[in-house]
């Protein structure tokens, strides 16, 4: 570049011009969309270093599938799969990782009294929503008392035994969430200070936008392109569980991917409950939980835990707030 003009601002900005051509990449965002565990995801960080940053994307993306392949249901070789097949007939030693997670889960259906219970899958093998397929009325008579938490014995040394044929476990109440908890903690590992990173209905926020917080928006259960809420928030976590993810209508019966534990069936009274707290593993759980307790059981369970707060969106479209977040 060359400066004909003698003026010292001029001269100022050409000599700016140059310091931005030549200097070398700045600081930026880093944004990457991927499809894991059945659904959408998208990281977004802020990293100093742009190599640093690419490579910390695709770190996240490698940890989701990591996790898919321990926790997914449908691989083969994972060890939930592997549960599935062999722990009714004998012990099973698993990953100190996953028999954690079980344990978490454990805590849960037994803090909830059952509302969130992982068995639950013992009858929702029977759904198949692209199909529009459900158990029969015999199937559900039939499997039902296969749905118990008690049903998964959790002994020593990893080890995870299931007490009656016929029960299986699906983690898709928890695992997303667990997931999106890990990948943070990858980045916040790297020095990264803020980042978000979301999968399905579970977010998780690292620090805030630079500055200002990330904006949050909870999505309309009927209406695919609206929000009904968006919330500014730093540093938690956010979990929706709704039944619009995966469903079909039979009759004007609505049946969707989030079973009570006690029925076999798909709970009516909410369309979606959002749960905010300080991580996504506990966050997208209580969610779960919530849904099929009901809006007033499951107000009465999220004013009782002290980290946590909800919204829920009733059946009738009206939405209601945990006193944390109505004040």
């Amino acid at each position: 570049m060359t400066c004909y003009m003698s003026t010292l601002r001029y001269r100022l900005t050409c000599l700016l011009a140059l310091l931005l051509l030549t200097s070398p990449a700045q600081a930026q965002w880093h944004r990457l969309p991927f499809q894991t565990m059945g659904t959408e995801a998208y990281v977004e960080l802020w990293a100093e270093d742009d190599a640093k940053g690419q490579a910390l994307l695709h770190g996240v993306q490698a940890e989701f599938e990591r996790i898919n392949q321990l926790m997914s249901p449908y691989i083969s070789s994972s060890e939930l799969s592997l549960l599935n097949r062999e722990a009714a007939a004998r012990p099973v030693t698993i990953s100190s990782e996953l028999y954690q997670l079980l344990q978490q889960a454990e805590q849960l259906a037994i803090l909830s009294e059952g509302a969130f219970d992982i068995s639950f899958a013992s009858v929702g093998f029977s759904y198949d929503y692209r199909q529009q397929l459900r158990p029969s009325i015999t199937e559900l008579t039939e499997q039902r008392p296969l749905i118990n938490y008690r049903h998964i014995q959790l002994l020593a040394d990893n080890q995870v035994k299931f007490a009656r044929p016929g029960v299986k476990i699906d983690l898709g109440g928890i695992a997303k969430g667990y997931a999106v908890e890990q990948a943070i903690g990858l980045l916040a590992s790297a020095g990264i200070k803020h980042a978000l990173i979301t999968a399905g209905g579970d977010t998780r926020l690292l620090g805030d936008k630079r500055g200002r917080p990330w904006l949050v928006a909870i999505k309309h259960p009927r209406k695919t392109h609206d929000i009904v809420a968006q919330l500014p928030l730093t540093d938690s976590a956010i979990s929706t569980s709704g039944d619009y993810e995966r469903f079909f209508i039979e009759d004007g019966v609505r049946y969707h991917h989030i079973l009570d534990p006690k029925s076999g069936q798909s709970p009516s009274g909410l369309m979606s409950v959002t749960v905010l707290g300080p991580d996504s593993t506990r966050a997208d759980a209580m969610s779960t939980t919530l849904f099929v307790l009901g809006l007033q059981r499951g107000m009465v369970f999220i004013e009782q835990q002290s980290d946590f707060e909800a919204i829920f969106i009733s059946s009738e479209h009206q939405l209601y707030f945990s006193s944390g977040l109505a004040q």
